[in-house]
């Protein structure tokens, strides 16, 4: 199987595979069939078998799938078999509220450290983190095998950041700053933008009127 063949759309909706597979078997059940899924998750029982045909089906035809073997494995193919280690760049109020967030190291992603480039936060702590100045930045990484850094920074100061973290070796960015950034092709960026999301809802919020006015 070669992933690069694999669309964004299919890798898209893992997550939310995921998610509601960890939901069944929360619940203990052991066996669902694309049927029944696609009845939970509003996603047609051909999409779901197509999607997970690109990685070997894991499924017996009319015997459905083991719930806790295919919530392993989706897991797996999103990599959340082992820990990621990440670090915070940014400690306002979505920095923190993100760094807050419990769900994050349930599903292996733990925060490290936090940092930031305000004399009035700095040395202050964040979900048992203290935030440190940028300076320290990179030796941190170093130190600490960080893979993944959050960015909840204004636009202007990203980019730069973004270079910075590419250059000691970060596989990843989650950059929540309203800017696209340019990093080398080693380096994945998913792009959070939420006031695009909030568009979208508001797109679907007149659609849906209109259509039943």
């Amino acid at each position: 199987m070669d992933n690069k063949d694999i669309s964004q759309a299919v890798i898209s909706r893992l997550p939310r595979y995921h998610r509601y597979l960890g939901e069944l078997k929360d619940n203990n059940v052991e066996r669902i069939s694309s049927q029944e899924l696609s009845v939970l998750m509003k996603v047609t029982a051909s999409q779901i078998r197509q999607d997970f045909n690109n990685f070997g089906g894991f499924g017996q035809q009319g015997y459905g799938y083991n719930v806790e073997y295919l919530y392993d494995e989706i897991g797996r193919i999103l990599g959340m078999d082992h820990t990621h280690n990440l670090i915070l760049i940014g400690a306002g109020n979505l920095g923190q509220a993100l760094a807050n967030y419990m769900n994050f190291a349930r599903r292996g992603f733990v925060f490290k450290g936090i940092f930031d480039i305000d004399e009035s936060v700095i040395g202050k702590n964040v979900s048992d983190m203290v935030v440190m100045p940028m300076s320290e930045l990179e030796d941190f990484v170093r130190k600490n095998d960080i893979d993944i850094a959050v960015l909840t920074i204004p636009k202007t100061g990203a980019p730069e950041v973004a270079e910075r973290l590419s250059r000691i070796g970060i596989s990843g960015i989650w950059n929540f700053a309203h800017v696209d950034l340019n990093v080398p092709d080693n380096v994945q960026v998913e792009n959070v933008h939420l006031s695009d999301s909030l568009m979208k809802l508001s797109y679907n919020i007149n659609r849906y009127q209109e259509e039943n006015n």
